[in-house]
């Protein structure tokens, strides 16, 4: 068995730490485990036979942007890229469909739609490529 994963954490099988007597925790990504669990700057997820565990540089229950900016920028800049390319394309096609014509309620469901859209896609984009840039640089 291997004891580091692809993410660097450290693989404990469950037949040598069968029980973690912590509080689940719902802060941070799953990564497909059943439960995860902090205790300061431990991060343990609990998968069904063996525990990943990694220390983050920041504790996000005391300081949750800077865990953000220093463990996980990778979701702020997919939150900002959503919220900047969503913002702009619904902004953009609401003043288009004006311009036609179109009245304030069809012009602002057909921005909407279009922000979310391009939205989604600018963040899950922008979030990919500062994940595989995050993971480049270990």
């Amino acid at each position: 068995m291997e004891f580091i994963d692809g993410d660097g954490n450290i693989i404990v099988p469950k037949s040598v730490r069968p029980v973690i007597d912590l509080s689940e925790t719902p802060i941070g990504s799953k990564k497909g485990a059943k439960k995860q669990y902090r205790y300061g700057n431990l991060h343990i997820r609990e998968y069904d036979d063996h525990y990943a565990v990694h220390m983050d540089r920041v504790d996000p229950l005391q300081n949750p942007l800077g865990h953000l900016l220093v463990d996980a920028p990778e979701y702020l800049a997919g939150a900002a890229a959503a919220i900047l390319v969503g913002r702009k394309v619904g902004a953009t096609v609401y003043n288009k469909r004006k311009q036609e014509g179109r009245s304030s309620k069809d012009a602002a469901i057909d921005a909407v739609i279009a922000g979310y859209v391009a939205g989604s896609s600018a963040g899950k984009f922008a979030f990919d490529t500062a994940n595989s840039i995050k993971k480049r640089s270990k």
